[in-house]
């Protein structure tokens, strides 16, 4: 909730009171030194909340430590008699907001819950036979036909309550943070929004036909803005419906925002799905561990490090510890190649993703997870195995994306880049050997797959 625009939990505490407080609590998960947070993601964080604060002259206050503590002592501190928010929809986030409604009861104070960060409230959306949906098409029927809300309206006029004590916002180790380290991205609603509207005028228009390619800037990046709340996806999908785009552009990139809230829903009815299988079909699949197997530690450390031999997997995983963001497309690329290849269980790479990527969104990074292993709802089968040579020759066909990422291999012309053990100088300027042969690995994994069915 990181914005002042389209806002409803900002719009109804306007309605309530004369002056409204504006408060953020890092959290202590991710900001402490080793966290379940990377410094590229907190930095990002913290560069959104510094440009809100910025944005509301300075009356942001930040106050950290435990919220169920924070918030109600801040309460009474100033006389407030509510706190509002936009209502949590990820396990963590709800049960965290139950302590701060819990405590502040007990001192006879109200958390009001506006709205969520979804377009269409998850739970809201049913079956004709009132279940859960549990395939993405569908839902997206039921999703459209229900009619998008419009965003809510700017407040006439916030009078912010000024004056009250407010901590300096720090990175893990105590540098203070005003931009992403590493890709110094400017952040904030206004940065967002500015990126956005020139997204619909200049990338739009082609946007089905190049969202697959990690070689061109051609998708909106707004995944991070999204994540930190600088805009709402009310907002998207209204400028969406006038956009001048091809139609087939406008509902690709709908449908896009739809698995947002799809996967969503998925968690809301379904939390445990966060952290491990959500079909039951694979229960028996056998995995390799890294704490049982200095091997598929050695493998998994290539991996997280770029260092696998199989050059898109791993310019995918050195952009995302260079920038904390992974084009789509390598994502599935790289989440295929440590599942069925390194055959390890998905949350290994789904907890390494959250830790780094700024878009960090815990529904979408799990059940994206589980839709490349074919545990999710709606997913891929697990036999289908992403090759990763052939992924990176159709969707990066001159090796500018590998070039970019994996400077090892730059002096290689066009598609060699993509097998350079083929090329006599390939191998040559420090770029390591394959760790596994694919083909192997892939017979391996249906191996165990057809184990696992019985």
């Amino acid at each position: 909730d990181l914005r002042l625009r389209d806002h409803p939990a900002l719009l109804r505490a306007v309605t309530r009171a004369d002056e409204v407080l504006p408060v953020f609590v890092p959290d202590p998960v991710l900001l402490r030194p080793g966290g379940t947070a990377g410094p590229e993601r907190v930095g990002r964080l913290l560069a959104s909340v510094a440009a809100l604060r910025e944005a509301t002259g300075d009356a942001l206050v930040i106050r950290a430590g435990a919220p169920e503590t924070v918030i109600p002592r801040l309460a009474a501190e100033v006389g407030a008699a509510e706190v509002h928010v936009t209502g949590e929809t990820t396990p963590y986030g709800r049960a965290r907001d139950a302590r701060v409604a819990e405590a502040l009861a007990g001192d006879g104070r109200a958390l009001v819950r506006t709205g969520t960060p979804c377009a269409v409230d998850p739970g809201v959306l049913r079956t004709r036979a009132g279940t859960p949906y549990r395939v993405f098409t569908p839902f997206l029927r039921a999703w459209r036909a229900r009619g998008l809300p419009r965003p809510a309206p700017d407040p006439e006029a916030v009078r912010w309550l000024t004056g009250v004590d407010s901590e300096e916002l720090r990175l893990p180790g105590g540098r203070t943070a005003a931009r992403s380290p590493a890709t110094a991205e400017p952040a904030g609603e206004e940065a967002a929004l500015r990126r956005w509207r020139t997204y619909l005028s200049d990338g739009l228009a082609r946007y089905h036909e190049l969202r697959d390619r990690p070689d061109l800037d051609a998708t909106s990046r707004m995944s991070v803005a999204l994540a930190h709340g600088e805009v709402h996806q009310r907002t998207l999908l209204a400028d969406l419906a006038t956009a001048p785009a091809p139609a087939a552009a406008v509902e690709s990139f709908t449908a896009e925002l739809c698995w947002r809230e799809f996967s969503a829903d998925v968690l809301w009815h379904e939390p445990g799905a966060a952290r491990r299988d959500l079909r039951p079909g694979l229960a028996g699949l056998t995995y390799d561990s890294p704490d049982d197997s200095p091997a598929a530690e050695a493998a998994v450390t290539a991996w997280r490090t770029g260092r696998t031999g199989y050059p898109f997997v791993d310019a995918g995983m050195r952009q995302l510890l260079a920038e904390g963001f992974v084009h789509n497309r390598a994502r599935m690329v790289t989440a295929s190649f440590l599942v069925k290849d390194l055959h390890l269980w998905w949350p290994v790479g789904a907890r390494h993703f959250l830790r780094h990527l700024r878009d960090a969104d815990v529904a979408s990074n799990s059940l994206g997870w589980q839709w490349v292993a074919g545990t999710g709802t709606d997913a891929a089968p697990y036999v289908r195995v992403f090759n990763p040579v052939s992924q990176g020759l159709r969707f990066d066909p001159d090796g500018t994306y590998v070039r970019r990422w994996v400077p090892e291999l730059a002096h290689l012309p066009g598609a060699a880049v993509h097998e350079p053990w083929r090329h006599p100088e390939g191998l040559l300027r420090g770029y390591p050997s394959r760790i596994v042969d694919h083909e192997v690995e892939r017979r391996e994994a249906l191996a165990r797959h057809e184990a696992a069915r019985g």
